[in-house]
């Protein structure tokens, strides 16, 4: 009889934390879907609006969006307008006062830090784009994905570089609101659309002491001014103390908050991001396919999923290919740790197979393979993932283009 493994300590503690949390249910916007106190609630802050904001500020507009649409707009200006202000009035439970007062505070924010200006200034952190915080790829249901990663500030000469002083600060904030508003960018601001945006965090080698205080307020620009623009919010490479923390403070976080939240172990970064992205969407240091070059080139050619259980080997056999076709791939599997080859069989008898990839060992922080070869011959390429050492099932994915020589075609 097989005995079930012990969990470890930090496994035992993030079931705790996800205990009994329903998935977050994203709102549709539809007016149809409200409840009969929340249509209230919104008339009555529509009203509000009107009395209390219109004679300050005339023609209120939030993310390119007139809070008070014109008197000859259209059905989906209504409705968009309906969108941004559901929005702050999930944020405080369908108070209205509350909802308005919040709205306000955010429009003078906006207004006084000239977010709409913000777009197209070059702030002079070319060396944390792509790295810190950036826009990646939608996930499986188009949401826009923002990935935050802070490891690289354990480095002291990069964290004085960028939080050395007060200003410095500044213009960090500026530079991460910047990125949040690219993201903002890309939401449909209607309903049944898509609304919101996935946030990813690594937090790998984050120096959690030393960003208390940037943490603190990039935490606080966001909450009172960005309601309900993250869908879900995906923590990954989580250290144990992080899983401690959090299974203090949840019970003073609400259910709806609880159920952004998915949190996974270090190691286990490729696993939950397929359950949310499609892996030619999930960028190459987290075990998926897509790299910053393939994002300027246009939509990511789909790539196919499959699963590599504990102490199997999978084939993945690529045939029909010609005489003189080139071949490019991509492979990776989660958490590599396995053996892999490529190799290739001519069709013609007696012919030898040819190593286009000698077996070779892939430690677990290796990124995709990306590889080309030219058949002389017509035959089929298999690619080979070993896991037979490994008791752990990985998820893995690849995708191929086969060009025909031109003498072929």
């Amino acid at each position: 009889m097989e005995i079930e493994p012990k969990k470890s300590f930090i496994t035992s503690l993030m079931a705790a934390a996800n205990l009994h949390t329903p998935p977050f249910k994203e709102d549709t916007y539809f007016i149809s879907d409200l409840k009969t106190s929340e249509k209230k609630a919104l008339q009555d802050l529509k009203h509000k609006l009107i009395t209390d904001l219109s004679p300050h500020t005339p023609d209120p507009i939030i993310w390119g969006i007139p809070l008070f649409p014109a008197k000859n707009s259209t059905a989906g200006d209504e409705q968009r307008a309906d969108v941004i202000l559901l929005k702050f009035l999930r944020a405080r439970d369908f108070k209205v006062q509350d909802s308005l007062d919040m709205l306000v505070k955010s429009l003078s924010w906006r207004k006084e830090f000239q977010t709409d200006a913000v777009l197209d200034e070059d702030l002079g952190l070319k060396e944390l784009e792509g790295v810190v915080a950036y826009m990646h790829g939608h996930d499986r249901g188009g949401h826009p994905v923002c990935y935050n990663s802070y490891g690289v500030f354990k480095d002291k000469e990069m964290y004085g570089r960028i939080f050395g002083d007060d200003e410095k600060l500044k213009r960090f904030l500026r530079w991460r609101v910047q990125v949040l508003e690219r993201g903002i960018k890309l939401l449909d601001f209607k309903p049944g659309g898509v609304n919101s945006i996935i946030q990813v965090t690594d937090l790998k080698d984050m120096p959690k002491s030393e960003l208390r205080e940037a943490s603190k307020h990039i935490l606080s620009l966001f909450q009172d001014n960005y309601p309900e623009m993250v869908a879900t919010k995906i923590f990954i490479n989580v250290p144990w103390y992080f899983s401690l923390m959090y299974s203090m403070f949840s019970p003073f976080l609400t259910q709806r908050t609880k159920s952004k939240f998915v949190i996974s172990k270090e190691g286990n970064a490729a696993e939950t991001l397929y359950k949310f992205i499609r892996p030619e969407d999930v960028p190459v240091q987290y075990g998926g396919l897509s790299r910053p070059s393939d994002v300027q080139d246009g939509p990511p050619k789909p790539a196919s999923e499959f699963t590599v259980k504990g102490g199997e080997k999978v084939n993945i056999q690529i045939e029909g290919i010609e005489a003189g076709s080139t071949i490019t791939w991509d492979i990776v599997v989660g958490g590599w740790e396995l053996e892999y080859t490529a190799e290739f069989t001519p069709n013609a008898k007696g012919s030898y197979t040819i190593a286009v990839e000698k077996p070779r060992h892939i430690a677990a922080n290796e990124e995709a393979v990306h590889n080309t070869y030219t058949a002389r011959d017509a035959g089929k390429l298999v690619l080979s993932v070993d896991n037979t050492a490994s008791r752990k099932r990985k998820v893995a994915a690849y995708r191929y283009i086969v060009r025909k020589s031109s003498s072929a075609i």
